[in-house]
């Protein structure tokens, strides 16, 4: 008899160990869990872009740095608008494997389109910052961890 790999047998504990929801437990857990939209997060990184924008322009007194900063902004979300629309449309996928593919290839449409953007930035932006650009950028992708960390403060509150 041929003799389990340790990560095989604990999969099939962890499927003996597995129990499903009642629908109540389901509606209980979905209450304490609600589900965050990709388009909320979008939205606070279009307001986090324009709030650093016009912090840039305000601190430099250039426009031309606020420019740069909104540039970098943009090159954030468009290509997170780009990988949500591609993500959400279409409804569920088939299975597990045709949703990790999904997933896995708008992402690399939303990287390859923001290293085009970034390279698109010189040509497009006037006079181009690009300490402000990537400042736009780097604070614009932290909006994610924000909008994680408050998800995570009001499911500890609610509790």
């Amino acid at each position: 008899m041929k003799k389990n790999a340790p990560w095989q047998d604990e999969l099939e504990a962890e499927e003996e160990d597995f129990k499903p929801l009642s629908p109540e437990e389901a509606q209980a857990w979905r209450r304490r869990n609600p589900s965050l939209s990709v388009w909320r997060i979008v939205l606070g990184q279009v307001a986090v872009g324009v709030l650093v924008a016009v912090l840039a322009w305000w601190i430099s007194g250039q426009a031309r740095v606020g420019w740069s900063a909104a540039y970098g902004a943009l090159c954030v979300v468009v290509p997170a608008v780009v990988f949500a629309r591609g993500v959400t449309r279409g409804g569920p996928a088939a299975g597990a494997g045709s949703a990790m593919t999904r997933l896995f290839g708008w992402e690399l449409v939303k990287l390859v389109l923001c290293v085009a953007m970034m390279a698109a930035a010189p040509s497009l932006v006037k006079d181009l910052s690009w300490l402000a650009l990537l400042a736009g950028m780097v604070v614009v992708m932290k909006t994610y961890w924000i909008a994680l960390l408050v998800r995570s403060g009001v499911r500890k509150t609610e509790v």
